[in-house]
């Protein structure tokens, strides 16, 4: 039997916990014996960060009165023998929710006013403006306060047409999709626009991260989260109604905020939920679930996915088998299926890439570590040719030799001026990739966008206003790529020369694949495509809504360009470190060889002693060499838990 998706992120979160203990162990051994340059301290340094602040988003998306918040507490919260996620009949979920952990915030349910859509601040700025939102302290170890307090995202507010229209929940050209109007005129709309909820859960502890989604008209009145949180979420679960099947605007959530953005659907799971409407005491169990199977298939086909991705399941009444303990039901709920789904596949995957991310770096990291090994070994080895050179020879010969040595330290010392020079337009050259992924670059295609939509009017060039900021965002990633190939080029041909006349083993660093960002942006401006139709013409035609779709694009892509940039200056200092490391290891090496000339010239058991402090240094350096790999090899080992499983395989 397969691990549930609570097991399996619990062996994510165990393999994390011991990767950060090892790698600690790591940089305070290459610490101790000098290997750690600025280079490796940054892939270090990238590397615990990447794995500590790992996180996993799955997204639960679905339109009103489908079982999502039921389905969230079966899953992930009945531990709590209650509900706590608001889940009575009716629409109970009004803003994005987002459940998670920050050790560094106490427990608390956080809330943003709805009247914030009317500044024009992203929502990524108000997250870090604390104080903007409402918030109500949460008591973990009390089940019945936390669900009192997580009411309040269902909580509403009645307005008049106008401020509905302001703030986004009104739109004259689309009346079918407005609110109702009360008998006094008002409307009823989200008191809130977004909630965060810190709690020490835990699998929130481990990384997981819950996006809980309003329906169909909430997400489209908040272009940033379909934009940004949605494509971001590692795992999309989209539910439906059993008893219902697909209906229109089902397939409008599918079609417009779901698949358009990912083509890639393994990470999209569909929930066919409330399996129990379907329970019937006049028919078999065997005409019932020909019935399910039959809803599954056809539902399949209309989102145009494999029938098993599609899972049956009653979150309701999974969620009382697990509060009653009633194994049978549970079976009967089929929930354990869809944990092991998200469990083994969107879990599994999510951590597959990971650890194929993490395994890379570390052996690009061994790889860094192991050639200053190299660099002393082989200086060593230039030594003692020298010193068993001068076995037998007179006093004149060691003479000579110092004087050689002496000579090679000059003319070292002028190779100072041509790196400098080389490094020069090194330099050059490399600021020019920074300022075309700079965020100035950025902020100026975005403005000249904004110029565009806020022309008045119905924008019937929209598409084509989009589409040439994209051309020029991809043209500008070209010129990066472009610019950075000419400084391999220039780093390849200057390593070759100085490993020529200095006996260097230099090797240009693995120049960075700007054009995976090439394939982000057009992932990004197929996201966009939506809001572009005839559909939202009239909708684009207001300032506000064209203004919120542009702050939601450029959260997005400054994401995208500050990876870019991360990955030049890494490629930038893996250069600059090796050069580094070998200029310093030879000016090292040159007082070593001084040093053994004199004690050779002072006593006639110098040159004996220090062949064998030579021998000795060897044995000691493949020693090293021998630890760097165990230890970088105890890295990319299995949590002690996965370990019983690779042996049976």
């Amino acid at each position: 039997m397969g691990t549930s998706f609570n097991e399996q992120f619990d062996q994510h979160g165990a393999w994390r916990r011991e990767f950060a203990l090892r790698l600690k162990l790591l940089s305070e051994w290459l610490k101790d014996h000098d290997l750690l340059d600025s280079a490796i301290e940054e892939r270090l340094r990238r590397l615990e960060t990447q794995v500590r602040s790992d996180k996993v988003m799955v997204a639960f998306v679905a339109e009103f009165s489908r079982g999502k918040s039921e389905l969230i507490n079966a899953i992930f919260f009945a531990g709590y023998k209650r509900r706590i996620m608001p889940a009575s009949a009716g629409r109970t979920t009004m803003c994005p929710t987002e459940l998670g952990y920050d050790a560094e915030v106490p427990p608390c349910l956080r809330l943003l006013p709805i009247e914030t859509r009317l500044q024009p601040q992203p929502l990524m700025e108000w997250r870090l403006a604390p104080e903007k939102w409402t918030r109500v302290d949460l008591d973990v170890n009390d089940s019945a306060q936390l669900a009192k307090a997580f009411e309040k995202v269902a909580e509403v507010r009645h307005v008049s047409k106008d401020e509905a229209r302001a703030l986004g929940f009104w739109h004259d050209d689309t009346p079918e999709d407005n609110p109702m109007v009360a008998a006094d005129g008002t409307v009823e709309i989200p008191r809130w626009r977004h909630a965060l909820i810190n709690i020490a859960h835990p699998l929130l502890k481990q990384g997981l991260v819950i996006l809980d989604t309003p329906g169909l008209n909430a997400i489209g009145a908040e272009p940033e989260l379909t934009v940004n949180l949605i494509p971001q979420a590692h795992a999309v679960v989209f539910i439906l109604a059993a008893d219902t099947g697909v209906t229109k605007s089902d397939l409008a959530i599918w079609r417009e905020h779901l698949i358009a953005d990912s083509p890639e659907s393994d990470s999209r799971l569909v929930v066919l939920n409330k399996i129990d409407t379907m329970w019937d005491s006049l028919s078999t169990t065997v005409q019932v679930q020909a019935q399910i199977e039959r809803q599954r298939a056809t539902s399949a086909e209309i989102l145009g996915l494999r029938p098993e991705q599609v899972i049956p399941v009653s979150g309701q009444k999974g969620l009382v088998a697990k509060v009653n303990n009633d194994a049978e039901l549970l079976a009967a709920s089929q929930l354990p299926v869809l944990e092991r789904a998200l469990g083994q596949g969107m879990m599994g995957q999510r951590q597959k890439i990971l650890r194929t991310a993490v395994a890379t770096s570390i052996n690009d990291l061994r790889t860094e570590a192991g050639r200053s090994l190299n660099i002393r070994r082989r200086d060593l080895a230039e030594q003692m040719i020298e010193l068993r050179g001068l076995r037998g020879k007179n006093t004149s010969v060691i003479r000579h030799m110092r004087s050689r040595i002496e000579q090679e330290q000059r003319d070292f010392d002028v190779s100072g001026a041509k790196i400098h020079a080389v490094r020069s337009v090194h330099l050059r050259l490399l600021r020019e990739v920074f300022t075309l992924l700079g965020t100035s670059t950025l902020k100026a295609e975005m403005a000249e966008l904004t110029r565009e939509l806020r022309q008045p009017g119905i924008k019937l060039g929209v598409r084509k206003a989009y589409g040439a900021t994209f051309d020029r965002l991809r043209e500008g990633l070209r010129k990066a790529h472009k610019t950075g190939g000419e400084i391999q080029s220039m780093l390849t041909g200057t390593f070759r020369q100085l490993n020529a006349e200095y006996g260097f083993s230099l090797q240009p660093p693995k120049e960075p694949d700007l054009a995976r960002f090439e394939r982000d942006l057009e992932l990004v401006e197929r996201s966009h495509q939506q809001y572009l139709g005839m559909t939202n013409a009239l909708r684009l035609a207001q300032p506000e809504f064209a203004d919120r779709l542009v702050r939601a694009l450029t959260t997005r892509l400054r994401v995208i360009y500050e990876s870019a940039l991360g990955e030049v200056e890494l490629w930038n200092k893996g250069a600059a470190a090796q050069l580094d490391a070998q200029l310093r290891e030879r000016r090292r090496n040159f007082v070593r060889r001084m040093e053994a000339i004199e004690r050779i010239q002072q006593a006639a058991s110098g040159l004996d002693d220090r062949i064998a402090e030579i021998e000795a240094q060897e044995t000691a350096i493949s020693e090293l060499d021998a630890k760097l790999g165990e230890l970088t090899q105890h890295l990319l080992a299995p949590p002690a838990a996965e370990q019983p499983e690779l042996q049976r395989a």
